[in-house]
């Protein structure tokens, strides 16, 4: 029955956000009522400076505005795993309930593993900035670099288990073929896995990260169903229903922000997922607005390391920049989603083409 799949995909996306918006006002009342939000304003930029500009940015949000809204995504997905993965079984005589179960080891045991280990990493960096521990200046919680290196030890088990476990060590270039990496695969998988954590400055503006991510899993669910990885497909939905609930919440004026435990699971999430459907060279084409907030702060750091603390940004990542210059945070938002939408349905359009090439 060839129906089922769009049926599985449709369903569960459905279900995800329904379920998502039905128990927010839950998470709402727990992060107010215990004040997850930071207790002071952050005075550092990615960048490592300490401007002005930044922390004006910042200051009327970060200390009344609750973090954490990630737990919608990730236990959300996290709860249709494991109930569909148990219940379908039960009802093994309705043929497209049972369809629902989309927990397999080919597809969705990696992605799910990378979402929950990632989020929790972050949830822990969540809970120390709540409590106000951590570097002064730059919002608490876990030290960047200690950040980087949990994620490139989550990258390494990926790597691991797509190298070992899956037989992949392959990358393909779209119209011209593959290419063999060998044991290389493994730091190449490593380095993307940093790459897109580095994104997660993406998370600055209301409904900036949301909607961009959410557009992003869509367009990588369109993939893993053109490539007949329904399961996967169907894995993707379940976020993205999750993200459009939490958009529905987030959207100015913000109830909660994705926070650490949101952001480091979906950034990571994405990597994985990407590599999966064997189309991690399109990752910046899907992903092009992400990697831009990230480019930005490292163009930002070099400049003022090599040009004398000279700026090329008035402030980083990127949005910020364009805030400074006088654009309302809703036009910086809503101009960066279109983009976003843009190299999105590109990077699918070229992964068709790809296909028939």
């Amino acid at each position: 029955m060839q129906y089922l799949p769009v049926i599985k995909i449709v369903v569960l996306t459905t279900a995800a956000f329904v379920f998502s918006m039905l128990w927010t006002p839950l998470l709402t009342h727990f992060l107010y009522k215990y004040k997850c939000w930071k207790k002071t304003v952050r005075t550092v930029a990615p960048d490592g400076s300490a401007t002005p500009i930044f922390s004006q940015l910042h200051k009327d949000k970060e200390t009344n505005v609750p973090r954490m809204g990630g737990l919608l995504v990730w236990v959300t997905t996290l709860i249709f795993s494991f109930v569909f993965m148990i219940f379908c079984p039960i009802f093994s005589t309705c043929s497209w309930f049972t369809n629902l179960n989309f927990l397999n080891r080919a597809e969705t045991w990696l992605p799910l593993f990378t979402l929950i280990s990632a989020s929790l990493i972050g949830l822990l960096d969540d809970i120390l900035v709540v409590k106000g521990f951590g570097e002064k200046g730059k919002g608490g919680g876990i030290r960047f670099r200690h950040r980087l290196l949990l994620v490139a030890i989550i990258g390494f088990v990926g790597a691991w288990w797509f190298y070992y476990k899956l037989g992949w060590d392959v990358l393909h270039i779209p119209f011209d073929g593959s290419l063999v990496l060998g044991w290389t695969f493994i730091p190449f998988f490593v380095a993307v896995m940093l790459a897109m954590f580095s994104t997660s400055v993406t998370d600055g503006l209301d409904g900036l990260a949301g909607g961009l991510f959410a557009t992003m899993f869509v367009a990588f669910g369109a993939i893993a169903f053109a490539s007949g990885k329904f399961n996967l497909a169907a894995f993707c939905g379940v976020i993205a229903g999750t993200l459009l609930a939490f958009l529905w919440f987030n959207i100015p004026p913000a109830r909660f922000y994705l926070g650490e435990t949101g952001i480091l699971g979906l950034t990571t999430t994405l990597a994985v997922v990407a590599f999966l459907t064997n189309s991690v060279l399109l990752l910046p084409v899907i992903a092009f607005v992400p990697l831009l907030e990230s480019v930005s702060v490292i163009i930002q750091l070099f400049s003022k390391r090599l040009r004398g603390g000279k700026k090329v940004f008035f402030s980083t990542p990127i949005h910020h920049h364009f805030q400074a210059i006088g654009w309302p945070e809703y036009k910086v938002v809503m101009r960066f989603w279109l983009i976003g939408g843009v190299t999105a349905v590109v990077g699918v359009v070229l992964f068709l083409i790809d296909k028939t090439f």
